[in-house]
């Protein structure tokens, strides 16, 4: 089976946010931390999984559910930058730069 191309750097995004729900829970902004958590793991982990499905509908369902996981991620994201806690003009990043740093 060929590597996937979206494994790594959906790896490195999940590490990304876990660095940002670190940066949010010491914050004490543990409610939105929680839902970006889960939301922007959850997608390495449905692209890792597709990887191994059992097949077409299995991998076209991981991929989707991995997109549905992108958007709300997203979308948590955008609230974090319109509220302050994010800063997305401090340079090239895959997430937004908290804004104390």
């Amino acid at each position: 089976m060929a590597e996937s191309k979206l494994r790594e750097p959906s790896m490195e995004f999940s590490v990304d946010i876990i660095n940002l729900v670190k940066f949010l829970k010491s914050n004490h902004e543990s409610v939105i931390a929680n839902q970006i958590g889960r939301s922007g793991t959850s997608i390495g982990v449905n692209i890792h999984e597709a990887q191994y499905a059992q097949g077409k509908k299995d991998f076209i369902s991981k991929l989707e559910i991995a997109l549905k996981e992108a958007n709300e991620t997203g979308y948590w994201l955008e609230l974090l930058h319109r509220t302050n806690y994010i800063d997305t003009q401090h340079g090239p990043s895959r997430t937004p730069v908290p804004t104390n740093c």
